[in-house]
């Protein structure tokens, strides 16, 4: 047989150390990855909050809508005691999970309420945080919008 020469490459001792990677480096690309990751998911969350309330003020317009024509065919609005479930609607809850709140009568002679309290599900707040109310929604639509 005849006896070939090996390549200098395969030869050499430190061709162990090109077969991959260390630890050390794997580490620090994961620790990268990491920050990227963190970096866009911060930059989304603000993003997601925003789209949920306005996915509120959305769904207040629709149920003030469904409580229009339910005083049309009945004649008066629903009361408290039947709520919103006296509608016929898709969905009664809220972007966070929540249920709406129906008054009637609303605020300031104002024949009912709609209201989404948040994030937090407390009145009061500010942000995703922030209470959204059938009686301003035009003027709230402009605040989320700055």
């Amino acid at each position: 047989m005849r006896d070939t020469p090996r390549p200098r490459a395969l030869a050499c001792g430190s061709c162990f150390a090109a077969r991959g990677f260390s630890l050390i480096e794997i580490m620090v690309v994961v620790v990268i990855i990491g920050l990227l990751a963190g970096a866009v998911a911060m930059r989304f969350t603000g993003t997601v909050d925003k789209a949920k309330l306005s996915r509120a003020r959305s769904d207040i317009a629709t149920i003030m809508d469904a409580v229009e024509m339910y005083y049309l065919y009945h004649g008066r609005y629903p009361s408290n005691a039947e709520g919103l479930e006296a509608l016929d609607l898709e969905s009664r809850t809220d972007p966070w999970g929540n249920e709406y709140i129906y008054n009637q009568p609303g605020p300031d002679g104002e024949p009912f309420e709609i209201v989404c309290l948040g994030r937090d599900e407390q009145q009061g707040g500010e942000g995703p945080d922030a209470d959204v109310y059938s009686w301003n929604l035009e003027e709230q639509a402009q605040v989320g919008q700055e």
